[in-house]
């Protein structure tokens, strides 16, 4: 029951990667976008494709925190007291990005509408990495056993944390890319398409270089880690991760934007997958196993029970709602957020 519970983490952890990041990412594009009259565009897509979806893609980190701390106690006390600085910072930065995402729609004047969107945009690229560096935390065996027993500085500002926060944060902005491309296909706003194109296409040869240089950092920091990723069921995670990337660049140049979804999804799935594998049979590496971090067999076994029940109504529901915003039943009308937050004249 340990593995079942296991394997469900890692479902919610690679569903928060993708869904998550993707909506990070626009947050990145967003603040990039450049100033209000030049961004206003860019600004505006982004505002109309993640109305519908924004708050279930959290969905998924709040699954994760309960499927940990039920079955895994002793690993969720470690890893949240080392590491409770960034992810306290992260979930401070989940919180005032959506505030400012709700409310920058409705700001009065220009003045607040920067505040907001400012608010908005730096936090979806901070919480990307926090939760990265969290990550490359665990991964790099920093989190012992106990409650705080780990440097609480060092456990998440080392080179593999910091090499694991930056690409977490490019490779939410290349997933977002993708879907606003073919977001933007759908609106029929020819410029918004090449633009967002353009993006998908720069940022996945950039996020690719990355993770072949985090490969480098963590070889160096984190050889165990290394190891994992460079051999066996980890290597095949790695290189799958990779043909996606190649496959997913390979399909926004052809304007294949629907296939380009999946396989961008893909990519990052078979990264996360990797990541599991590569440090198996530990939780905490170096330090807990599995089946040691595991709760009682009847603990977990509730646990799948409630989780299979509970499935019955997300995944439908989820699917239900993904599918009505490919389908555009959800869209709202396109509006440049410039003119939107533009003072009228008296």
């Amino acid at each position: 029951m340990a593995e079942v519970c296991a394997a469900l983490v890692i479902l919610g952890v690679t569903a928060y990667a993708v869904f998550g990041s993707a909506d990070f990412g626009a947050g990145f594009w967003d603040l990039t976008a450049g100033g209000a009259e030049r961004g206003g565009r860019l600004r505006g897509m982004i505002q109309r494709s993640m109305s519908p979806v924004w708050e279930a893609n959290h969905v998924w980190l709040i699954f994760v925190l309960v499927m940990v701390w039920t079955a895994f106690p002793v690993a969720f006390g470690s890893l949240m007291s080392t590491l409770s600085i960034p992810l306290f910072l992260a979930a401070l930065g989940v919180i005032f990005r959506g505030m400012a995402f709700a409310l920058r729609g409705q700001a009065a004047t220009i003045n607040e509408a920067r505040v907001l969107g400012a608010t908005f945009a730096f936090s979806s690229v901070l919480i990307p990495f926090f939760f990265g560096a969290a990550i490359g935390g665990v991964a790099s065996g920093r989190v012992p056993v106990g409650n705080a027993a780990g440097d609480l500085i060092d456990s998440w500002l080392n080179p593999t944390s910091i090499a694991l926060g930056v690409v977490a944060i490019l490779t939410g902005a290349h997933l977002a890319a993708v879907f606003l491309t073919g977001d933007a296909r759908r609106a029929e706003l020819p410029d918004m398409v090449d633009a967002f194109r353009k993006r998908a296409i720069g940022s996945g040869v950039v996020a690719g270089a990355a993770a072949l240089i985090s490969l480098l950092v963590v070889r160096a920091d984190a050889r165990e880690l290394y190891d994992g990723l460079t051999s066996g069921d980890g290597l095949i995670a790695v290189v799958l991760s990779g043909a996606a990337g190649l496959v997913t660049i390979a399909l926004v140049i052809t304007g294949r934007y629907g296939p380009a979804r999946f396989t961008a999804a893909a990519a990052v799935g078979a990264m996360t997958v990797g990541w599991a594998l590569a440090q198996d049979p530990y939780i905490l590496p170096g330090a807990l196993t599995l089946d040691d971090a595991a709760a009682s067999d009847t603990t977990l076994t509730a646990l799948v029970v409630s989780v299979g029940l509970g499935m019955l109504v997300l995944v439908p529901s989820l699917w239900w709602l993904y599918r009505l915003v490919l389908r555009g039943t959800l869209d709202q009308e396109y509006e440049p957020l410039d003119q939107r937050f533009r003072p009228v004249d008296r």
